[in-house]
């Protein structure tokens, strides 16, 4: 799966995203690519609750290191800002959606032309494509 990107998923039964980022309880880890998924980690933090307290949102933002996208239920402002500078894209989800569902949802998005930020998170997993020097130079162009 040299295509794929990781995606974490705030759960409590690792079947439904039905947890709130800050107080999830687990997280299931999975690498997605077009055609497949397979679970890289799950990850349990116990009973949190939605006090405010951002100190329990590091272990979370370093489990979730190199995600592309973390799906959960909801997410604060607050705990957004940091996700978002982690390079990470929350995405809210409605109550009852289940982990298949999304996964099948990304990989039909991956296949028919992903939005901005899947674009940008697979651009960063490939990495720079080096033959666009050699496409260049085939049209001419010089230094």
């Amino acid at each position: 799966m040299e295509t794929a990107i990781k995606v974490a998923f705030a759960t409590s039964d690792m079947l439904h995203v039905n947890q709130h980022f800050g107080s999830a309880k687990s997280f299931a880890v999975y690498a997605v690519d077009p055609e497949n998924a397979e679970i890289l980690e799950a990850a349990q933090f116990g009973e949190l609750a939605q006090d405010g307290n951002e100190d329990k949102l590091s272990v979370k933002l370093q489990l979730l290191d190199g995600c592309a996208a973390v799906y959960c239920q909801a997410v604060g402002a607050s705990a957004i800002k940091q996700i978002v500078n982690h390079g990470i894209q929350p995405i809210k989800v409605h109550e009852g959606s289940t982990i298949k569902d999304l996964i099948t949802d990304l990989q039909n998005e991956m296949k028919s032309g992903p939005s901005s930020w899947l674009a940008k998170a697979i651009s960063l997993h490939k990495g720079p494509d080096l033959k666009r020097f050699d496409e260049m130079e085939d049209e001419g162009w010089q230094e």
